[in-house]
């Protein structure tokens, strides 16, 4: 047992940092008992002066030690705007049973910050400093950078470093993966793709898409504590599980030769952290239950990928009432705390293309990738079997990307494209 872990169990054995400094001071000798200064003599008041300052020095230096072992073994604050107690009584929002609860989910059962830190293998400073929040800060756990949308315009991107993603994708393997999600969800969970989705709408007389603005940033870190509150983790544990999954949209700026990561909002599901997409399924549960409800009661059916909501029609359209469908959506979302782009709302009729996360739907009984992508890959392999180069935008490994996308669509078409890539590849 080292010097350090030594002094924690004796502070422990105390029972606080003050009780221990006390028994300390008594048991070195410099604990001094009062006297009324009044009352004694020049020689002893000297003396009575001496010894307070002697117990001072002594127990400042005695604060110090136990102040900085302390805090090897507790978080002690987490920044002005996120409420921390090292105390962890219970609170009238812990679940019952909690630990049956948690094992009934096949998720770790973490009673401490300490027992959080080991399960991620991070020390308590560690474990401090990712999840600390300043609203301006000298360093950022993420590299951040913008990727072009399809629909015009930037996405950012908030990529965390390598020690941060490895605690993240350790939340999200063992504790955010093991939580229940609704059957409506088909973005980021295992066995299913953005084919599932569009097989829930095949020859469809009716399409209705949806798409929820600002997706990740509307999540806020208090929310998706309250994830992790629910499946039975305590106030201390829930918080840092949240810190660590979240983190504030920043702007860097330069000033007096210093660099400083400024917060724009609250902390929130970054886009870029593993753990954000499996979040967003488990709090959007409650949204795709009432919608999945509405849908089977009046005639639709429901899906749902990420930030995009699909429903469809099969019967007459005579019978559909799109007004009550976008009233009771709008509805929905906004009692579950989150908003809808209008702007994007599209309703596709038997005479458009009718295309969900990518795929067309109104042609066969199956989804089929789009004939433009098709003829696309279609002319670049013919250029390539030509001896002709690709366009400057254009690379050997988006052909066998979007290769790979029709083969899992269309795997008869899909794997022939696949023999003539592979044979370009090799004679050339």
């Amino acid at each position: 047992m080292t010097d350090f872990q030594q002094l924690w169990q004796d502070i422990q054995h105390a029972g606080s940092i003050d009780a221990y400094v006390n028994k300390q001071l008594q048991k070195k000798g410099y604990l001094v008992k009062r006297l009324d200064a009044k009352q004694l003599s020049a020689k002893e008041l000297a003396r009575y002066k001496q010894q307070l300052k002697q117990e001072a020095e002594a127990k400042q230096k005695l604060n110090q030690e136990a102040w900085q072992v302390y805090k090897q073994n507790n978080i002690v604050y987490l920044g002005d705007q996120v409420y921390w107690h090292d105390n962890d009584d219970w609170d009238k929002y812990d679940r019952e049973n909690a630990d049956k609860a948690l094992v009934g989910y096949q998720l770790p059962v973490i009673h401490t910050p300490a027992e959080l830190a080991e399960q991620l293998q991070l020390t308590i400073k560690e474990l401090r400093w990712f999840t600390y929040h300043r609203n301006a800060a000298e360093y950022s756990h993420y590299q951040q950078f913008s990727i072009p949308k399809r629909s015009g315009g930037e996405r950012s991107i908030w990529a965390p470093k390598p020690k941060l993603k490895a605690a993240q994708r350790w939340i999200l393997l063992n504790i955010v993966e093991r939580m229940l999600i609704h059957g409506a969800a088909h973005g980021f969970v295992g066995g299913r793709s953005i084919l599932t989705n569009a097989q829930q709408h095949t020859q469809s007389e009716l399409v209705v898409k949806f798409d929820l603005a600002d997706f990740f940033p509307s999540i806020s870190w208090r929310r998706v504590k309250g994830i992790f509150r629910k499946a039975g983790y305590k106030e201390q544990v829930a918080t840092l599980l949240a810190l660590l999954c979240t983190e504030a949209p920043r702007e860097r700026i330069e000033h007096e030769h210093k660099t400083y990561f400024i917060a724009l909002a609250d902390r929130c599901l970054p886009q870029g952290a593993p753990t954000s997409p499996s979040l967003t399924n488990i709090l959007c549960k409650s949204m795709d239950r009432r919608l999945t409800a509405f849908a089977e009661k009046n005639g639709w059916r429901y899906s749902r990928y990420a930030d995009d909501l699909t429903f469809s029609w099969s019967g007459s359209q005579s019978k559909s009432n799109i007004k009550q469908l976008i009233g009771i959506v709008h509805q929905v979302v906004k009692d579950e705390g989150l908003n809808i782009n209008s702007k994007k709302t599209r309703i596709l009729r038997p005479g458009s293309c009718q295309q969900i996360t990518g795929l067309v739907v109104n042609e066969h009984a199956q989804p089929r990738v789009p004939r433009a992508t098709k003829r696309e890959v279609r002319a670049m392999l013919h250029n390539l079997s030509k001896g002709k180069s690709l366009h400057e935008d254009e690379t050997l490994s988006q052909l066998q990307g979007k290769i790979n996308f029709i083969r899992m669509v269309e795997p008869e078409l899909g794997a022939s494209f696949l023999t003539q890539f592979q044979q370009i590849v090799q004679s050339a």
